[in-house]
């Protein structure tokens, strides 16, 4: 194949004379694309890491819609904070750990999720008592020189009682006092409330949202990078107003939604053979939408006092 693919990423453009698979498989593979909230978060994470040992060590709240991208921004620092192992001491460094809150807040479940971050061997024959696990963890927690404590969906403590929750808040304050690390708690608007309800665990807390995308410069920065990395033979079209409202009607300005919309629209422009993305790849009947079309523009928008936990 004779052409050159300007219109691509210069690092992209041999994957667009693939065949039809191999390229339906990169447009469906996971993707890091840089865009201005991201950065900023990424820039914090960073900021919050590089605090010395002090009794009161700043902790920091990721929050947005589900689907903003918090997980992907979360795993983005871990890789580039990787754990090491140190062949002179016999020891693996980890200086950032990173796990998902349990379905509740049970505390025992809560220490056993962090105990597999930690790359611990699990006991599936009887389930050690919550203090010996919470203990074992701190352990570790020290002697890996871990600098960084990221627990994301935090939201999920709702789902226990309220003493369930008050339990939990207590553990987050006891891990920032003992440890004296900084503390990154990820999770939806309904994590800000739920911290908001202890006033002297949220004095220790920023709190940084990732807003919905809306039209402007940024939004179409992100349209350009999508299109830059997708292994399609001619150049698209996405820079149109038209076309950046449609996107937004069917998305309703989420991460994932939109991502989810252009990879959907990408398979069909390269099954189809128009191998390009322009206002009739989102209003066309051939293309198969995926379920962020019942966002578009007449349906009711779900309120956010009830948004999703997923």
């Amino acid at each position: 194949m004779s052409e050159d693919f300007q219109h691509l990423h210069v690092a992209y453009r041999p994957f667009a004379a693939s065949p039809d698979d191999d390229r339906i498989a990169r447009v469906r593979a996971d993707r890091w694309i840089q865009y201005p909230a991201a950065d900023a978060a990424l820039a914090r994470l960073a900021d919050v890491m590089s605090y010395p040992p002090r009794d009161r060590m700043p902790c920091l709240l990721l929050y947005g819609d589900t689907g903003m991208g918090k997980t992907m921004i979360i795993r983005r620092f871990t890789r580039a904070h990787m754990p090491n192992f140190e062949h002179a001491s016999g020891l693996t460094t980890m200086p950032v750990v990173a796990f998902q809150m349990p379905p509740e807040p049970d505390e025992a479940d809560f220490y056993g999720e962090l105990f597999t971050a930690l790359g611990a061997p699990q006991r599936v024959s009887s389930r050690p008592p919550a203090k010996q696990i919470r203990d074992l963890c701190r352990q570790l927690l020290r002697t890996m020189g871990t600098r960084l404590l990221i627990i994301d969906e935090v939201h999920a403590m709702l789902a226990g009682t309220y003493r369930q929750q008050r339990i939990f808040l207590n553990t987050i304050r006891f891990l920032a006092n003992d440890l004296r690390i900084p503390l990154v708690c990820a999770g939806t608007d309904l994590a800000r409330q739920a911290l908001l309800t202890d006033p002297q665990l949220a004095e220790r807390f920023d709190a940084l949202h990732l807003p919905r995308w809306r039209d402007g410069e940024p939004f179409r920065r992100l349209l350009a990078s999508l299109c830059a990395v997708l292994p399609l033979r001619k150049p698209s079209d996405l820079d149109s107003a038209d076309v950046r409202k449609r996107v937004l009607e069917l998305t309703d300005g989420v991460t994932v939604r939109i991502c989810r919309l252009i990879e959907t629209a990408a398979v069909d422009a390269i099954r189809s053979g128009r191998e390009h993305l322009d206002l009739s790849s989102f209003t066309s009947d051939s293309v198969v939408l995926p379920l962020v079309s019942m966002t578009m523009k007449g349906s009711p928008r779900p309120a956010r006092g009830h948004a999703s936990t997923g």
